[in-house]
């Protein structure tokens, strides 16, 4: 009997609550059911409001149900409880049902303890997708099997028992799932760090404490990859364990990737330097894409060839939502970059475009300020287009800088993303570059930035 069997015998006399089931808990479920686990399902929504298919399958199968607000009164009830990222780990009742002996788990933390691959993960307050993509697409290019999982890609625990040990396993990590890790793994990747889900984490220590997870648990065969550019990122040096590999995009490094004077991607082993590609051959554009580039060569050397490497790098289109061409209409082409949910993102996104732009922002409130967009807002962007709770906020963090000349910056409000759509078309011009940057969370108007930025593909693909 292998560690998974042993995990899923060792839970058939327990009784196990999923809170909520959004994709991977769905999965996850159906996985527990198979193997004869009492499972309960614990959501916030009432019996009317539930997936009507998921509940009749879920109840044929066996499973118990807790629904409507009260749907975590019951925690102490069960021996294992699996929460969501969305589940902030310190909420009062998680807490009270761990203090009770309860075991507070997710499906992620499962994972790392069964897998039996090489896992290769990457956080970062920016970057972290297209970062764990590439990795992917450089393994996946070289011939490997991969597992691609965590904030992107499928559920990875479903999928265990398929998983060889010469896979790979390629996970993005959320501060929300990496709070409650302990285990690291393989080779660990941060992007970077900068302020966001202050909502949530309250304080720059907390989410930075979440972030540096990734890599405390790690031992001494393992590699740890960092962004020399960043201060944040860099006063984590001490954490690490193992191999330390860091990527410049201005300077070079002594282990790790970074852009030379001449603009080409090198890596540096500590003894010779060797000339990867051109910076100009990367298919997706911007400098924050070269970045991403350097973190995942730094992550793959010595599982990856150069040739896998340049492959990609020259036919890659890049991952949905990052600065994703939608269309062109009448000489103005459009763009969305849904996944800039902060200044950040959006700054990085800004520089990717060779004139000044028109810009939809706006969204729900992470608490996190909007003053570093005051100059390269004002420097970038022709005509600012405003929408969602934070409309006024970025307004006057825009505005009230010495930066701001009304005759330079237009600043309009809309109502919805279809009048902002519709503001976009209206001013305009042939060789104009409209993009949806919004640079805040989508949960005042969308559940998350893909379904925002699917709708906004929708309302410019639907221009005539």
């Amino acid at each position: 009997m292998n560690k998974t069997q042993r995990f899923f015998e060792a839970l058939k006399d327990k009784k196990v609550a999923f809170i909520g089931t959004g994709v991977s808990h769905t999965e996850l479920i159906r996985l527990f059911l198979s193997k004869g686990i009492d499972v309960t399902v614990l959501d916030k929504k009432d019996r009317s409001a539930f997936d009507p298919e998921i509940y009749t399958e879920f109840s044929e199968k066996g499973a118990h149900f807790v629904l409507g607000e009260a749907y975590l009164d019951s925690l102490t009830d069960f021996d294992v409880v699996y929460r969501t990222p969305g589940m902030y780990y310190n909420n009062p009742m998680l807490m009270q049902a761990r203090q009770a002996g309860v075991v507070v788990t997710s499906e992620m933390e499962s994972f790392f303890e069964l897998c039996p691959c090489k896992i290769y993960a990457v956080t970062g307050s920016d970057g972290k997708t297209t970062t764990t993509t590439l990795i992917s697409e450089f393994l996946k290019k070289e011939g490997y099997t991969v597992w691609l999982g965590g904030n992107i890609g499928k559920a990875l625990l479903p999928r265990i028992e398929s998983i060889s040990e010469t896979d790979f396993a390629v996970v993005e990590l959320s501060s929300f799932q990496l709070i409650s890790m302990r285990e690291s793994p393989d080779v660990a990747v941060i992007t970077n760090i900068a302020p966001n889900h202050l909502d949530v984490h309250g304080t720059m220590e907390e989410y930075i404490g979440a972030k540096c997870n990734i890599l405390d648990h790690q031992n001494a065969f393992s590699k740890t990859v960092l962004n020399a550019d960043n201060a944040e990122t860099m006063k984590l040096t001490e954490h690490v364990r193992g191999s330390l590999s860091t990527f410049s995009r201005l300077s070079p490094v002594k282990v790790g990737a970074y852009l030379n004077s001449d603009r080409m991607l090198c890596y540096c082993d500590g003894r010779k330097t060797v000339k990867i590609i051109s910076a100009d051959k990367i298919k997706i554009p911007g400098e924050h894409n070269v970045e991403n580039y350097l973190a995942a060569i730094s992550a793959v050397w010595g599982d990856v060839s150069i040739d896998s490497i340049c492959h990609v790098a020259r036919h890659f289109g890049g991952v949905e939502h990052r600065i994703e061409f939608v269309r062109e209409l009448d000489g103005v082409k459009y763009y969305n970059d849904s996944i800039a949910s902060s200044p950040t993102r959006v700054i990085a996104g800004l520089k990717s475009f060779n004139t000044k732009i028109i810009m939809i922002a706006g969204g729900y409130d992470k608490k996190i300020p909007f003053e570093p967009l005051a100059e390269p807002v004002n420097k970038y962007v022709k005509t600012l287009i405003l929408m969602g709770v934070t409309a006024d906020k970025i307004e006057k963090a825009v505005t009230d800088t010495p930066y701001y000349n009304p005759d330079e910056l237009k600043i309009l409000h809309a109502a919805d993303m279809a009048q902002a759509v519709e503001l976009a078309r209206r001013n305009a011009v042939e060789g104009d570059i409209v993009t949806l940057s919004p640079a805040c969370a989508s949960f005042d108007m969308y559940p998350n930035f893909e379904v925002r930025g699917r709708h906004y593909k929708s309302l410019v693909s639907g221009l005539k």
